[in-house]
């Protein structure tokens, strides 16, 4: 058998055909016109000149020469000579028939290429690039501001030539040829690149899920609404809304509601409650139907703001097996779905609700919403559930093709979400918290100036010792409530809960806000009380003292080392209830008598740390 070597021609590995949606236009192959693209007037003559050709070809038993053809013509024409072409414009037409492998376009008249194909006006070209470059510009002039640089420098130029004065175009003709000009490279200098791109490059579109929860979109927005506070009925303002809407079924999945800028707080409240089963007992008010849309997603959508970039929501999501799918910036169409119930919630539901603003400012007119708002927010959010639960997810969409809810059960029904267990819900939600990490102290834990300590803390630092690496914990801290924390415990390989030692109960049900405002305005209440004119006085007093401690010091003639003098100074009991010297009184020496030397006042000061170690 001969040996066949299988290296004698290189193989090179075929590249990949570019998918048809991402060839440039230079590198389209384009599709020859037919019939159809040309005005009906030159269609009808095209189909005459062809039925003329046909008829022909039937009745002519030679070739095409004028013997054969003018017979034919002046019968066909007979008492119509003026519509009666030419034997040599017949053989023309059937030419480029054959030519074109019988394509009917041929025959059309190529009125299309018509016209003057020349520039009727010369040596302007510069006057013209001038003023297109002053109108190309992101401050985005009129065509008349240019025309009339275009025209003034002209008319300057032309001022100093006697003979051959360069023609100045009108209006019409110079607003013709910047309507000529390519519109991207003309967006983009009025406009900037990101409009442009918006307004001209290619949108593709998104490949549908097969199922419920494989992609989740979230994102916030400022509701188009003020209302009430639910006991001062004074104006809030406009909420913002967090918001997680099922690609597949559109199904909202859950949603946060708050008046503080969106955070990783607000996301997480609002993840939490899209994952965990919906319990519609505690909103209030009876609803018709149930909301049954919850589980773990596998992808969830989010945009570039920076609460979405934290290392908290990464951690939680990697935890819960969630994938974090990062949409460019200010891109918002790549997550159309959220988007588009944003502008739902803006149409539909809040459009007759007294108190709504306006997202534009110019068509706000006349309406103060500050004046006609008398929904409070408790109501806003009970009602804010009966439209999502009986009525968005109960209706079809506009085109009629899927109702939301119908659309959720049958998903359900062919791959079911995983249900989370009791111990996977408060797993998840200690994980959803805030990431943070404190030193543990003999103390526990400080967290804005409030103590964590438990029995159970206790025990763990009897039994582990810890090192200057290992001393620093991470902790987890629920925004909305700050009554206790979570700690993890390397050693246990768990998190263990360690309230909060105030018993006053003030951190029951405390958010981690409402602590901040009420530390704020504690500080300036302590800054109006205390007298800044009675402490500058003192503290310029104590200066002073100690200036003239220092003095008196550099003028003894003895220096004592700072380590004697502090022994001695707890030998004297210096406080504020007992003297302020170290100076014995004078007295007369005591003869003692003893076999044992003499203990000095060294030896005693050199044991009194001993000593005093069994009372610290």
């Amino acid at each position: 058998m001969d040996f066949e070597d299988e290296f004698i021609e290189s193989t090179s590995v075929k590249k990949p055909d570019t998918p048809a949606q991402y060839v440039k236009l230079v590198d389209s192959e384009l599709v020859k016109r037919d019939l159809d693209t040309f005005p009906d007037f030159l269609k009808e003559e095209a189909l005459d000149k062809y039925k003329l050709i046909s008829f022909i070809e039937q009745k002519n038993s030679g070739g095409w020469t004028q013997k054969k053809l003018d017979p034919i013509l002046d019968k066909l024409f007979e008492g119509n000579a003026e519509k009666r072409p030419n034997w040599r414009t017949v053989v023309r037409w059937r030419k480029s028939y054959v030519d074109s492998n019988g394509d009917l376009a041929s025959l059309v008249v190529k009125r299309h290429k018509m016209g003057n194909r020349k520039k009727r006006v010369e040596g302007d070209e510069l006057f013209f690039e001038r003023a297109l470059s002053r109108f190309l510009d992101a401050k985005r002039p009129k065509v008349t501001t240019a025309y009339q640089y275009y025209k003034d420098a002209l008319t300057i130029e032309n001022e100093t030539i006697v003979d051959g004065k360069i023609p100045i175009i009108s209006y019409t003709a110079f607003n013709q040829r910047i309507k000529s000009l390519p519109p991207y490279p003309i967006a983009v200098a009025r406009h900037g690149k990101f409009k442009a791109d918006q307004w001209f490059a290619y949108c593709s579109s998104h490949i549908p899920p097969t199922r419920i929860l494989e992609r989740v979109e979230i994102d916030h927005t400022p509701l188009d609404l003020i209302l009430l506070d639910d006991e001062l009925l004074l104006p809030l303002g406009r909420p913002y809304l967090t918001l997680l809407v099922d690609v597949f079924s559109n199904c909202v999945l859950g949603f946060h509601l708050s008046y503080k800028a969106p955070s990783y707080v607000s996301a997480a409240k609002a993840i939490v409650h899209a994952i965990k089963p919906k319990t519609l007992s505690n909103v209030g008010i009876e609803l018709q139907n149930d909301w049954p849309c919850y589980g773990k997603f596998e992808t969830l959508v989010v945009d570039n703001g920076a609460e979405f970039w934290s290392k908290s929501l990464d951690h939680a999501c990697k935890e819960a097996g969630i994938n974090i799918q990062y949409n460019p910036v200010r891109k918002p169409w790549l997550k159309p779905f959220v988007e588009r119930f944003f502008g739902m919630i803006n149409q539909y539901f809040l459009t007759e609700l007294p108190g709504k603003t306006f997202s534009n400012i110019l068509e706000k007119e006349d309406y103060k919403p500050e004046k006609d708002a008398i929904m409070r927010f408790s109501v806003f959010v009970e009602e804010f559930h009966r439209w999502i639960v009986d009525i968005y997810h109960q209706d079809s969409d506009s085109r009629d093709t899927r109702i939301p809810i119908k659309q959720w059960q049958h998903g359900f029904d062919i791959y079911p979400p995983l249900n989370m267990t009791v111990e996977d819900e408060e797993r998840f939600n200690v994980l959803m918290g805030i990431t943070d990490e404190r030193t543990l102290t003999r103390n526990g834990f400080k967290f804005e100036e409030l103590m964590y300590d438990s029995t159970a803390l206790a025990d763990y630092r009897k039994r582990y010792p810890q090192t200057k690496d290992t001393i620093k914990k991470l902790i987890k801290i629920d925004p909305d409530n700050l009554s206790s924390i979570h700690v993890y415990l390397e050693e246990l390989g768990g998190y263990l809960k360690v309230p909060c030692t105030d018993t006053t109960g003030y951190t029951q049900g405390l958010s981690l806000h409402e602590h901040k405002v009420t530390k704020k305005i504690n500080r300036e209440i302590i800054r109006e009380s205390k007298d800044n004119l009675d402490l500058a006085k003192a503290r310029m007093a104590i200066h002073a003292r100690v200036q003239q401690e220092q003095e008196l010091f550099n003028e003894s003639k003895t220096k004592a080392k700072i380590s004697a003098v502090k022994k001695k100074a707890q030998l004297a009991d210096i406080s504020n209830t007992g003297q302020g010297t170290i100076s014995l009184e004078k007295s007369d020496p005591l003869s003692v008598i003893t076999n044992k030397p003499e203990p000095t006042i060294s030896d005693i000061l050199d044991n009194w740390d001993d000593d005093i170690e069994g009372f610290e």
